[in-house]
């Protein structure tokens, strides 16, 4: 059973406006798109992965793991970036209409490099459900975006981290569009009391796998 989900998942209803109908055309690569990327015209600032510095309302949370390549080896100096709704469920961008209150201190987006041993951090809050009208009262359980950027632009994957115990994982395509069980199981972050600040910030931990048995699903 394959890790991660197809192009095409029926029950997930926007892959059947975006989904290609015909094989994919080889395209040459320039010299950009392989010796990138180049984020902008400064480095990535440790106050990036806080994204709660401006002082966003919600539960505070910190999110961590490793970055680990298809052998386990940790992969150092990689960018992270994450995405995310605030803690009513909704995105900082204007295409998001749903009626919930936005945070004027919270924008919902940070980034990171990886440590020397692949260890990434982001202090955040947790974000809220949301409607998404996919199907009848439906609700896209608590998430958080990731994109993990290579040596190159082509290298990029994106994947997303759940929370356990969320009520909402059985009604949701976009989790089950990856349809072995236990792949689906490391989408799911673990509550990590040994990594929470006390009267500051529980904590969640959440490694990620580029490619092998032990692969994190990600969005093709």
């Amino acid at each position: 059973m394959t890790v991660h989900p197809p192009l095409l998942w029926p029950a997930y209803k926007s892959t059947l406006l975006r989904a290609p109908s015909k094989a994919p055309v080889p395209l040459q690569l320039s010299v950009s798109e392989l010796t990138g990327p180049t984020f902008s015209d400064r480095p990535v600032e440790a106050h990036e992965s806080d994204l709660t510095r401006q002082g966003a309302i919600g539960e505070r949370l910190i999110v961590h793991g490793v970055l680990r390549d298809d052998t386990g080896r940790p992969i150092p100096h990689s960018v992270i970036e994450v995405w995310q709704t605030n803690a009513a469920g909704r995105y900082a961008n204007r295409a998001d209409q749903h009626p919930a209150p936005l945070d004027p201190n919270f924008t919902g987006v940070g980034r990171c490099v990886t440590d020397a041993q692949g260890h990434y951090r982001f202090q955040t809050i947790r974000p809220g459900a949301y409607p998404w009208r996919n199907h009848d009262n439906a609700w896209r359980p608590a998430h958080i975006h990731f994109s993990l950027f290579g040596r190159a632009f082509t290298q990029r994957l994106i994947t997303q981290m759940y929370f356990p115990g969320d009520p909402l994982f059985d009604q949701d395509p976009v989790l089950n569009s990856v349809r072995d069980p236990a792949a689906r199981q490391r989408l799911i972050s673990a509550f990590d009391l040994s990594a929470t600040e006390p009267e500051w910030a529980l904590a969640y931990r959440f490694d990620i796998v580029l490619g092998g048995q032990s692969a994190t699903p990600m969005e093709p």
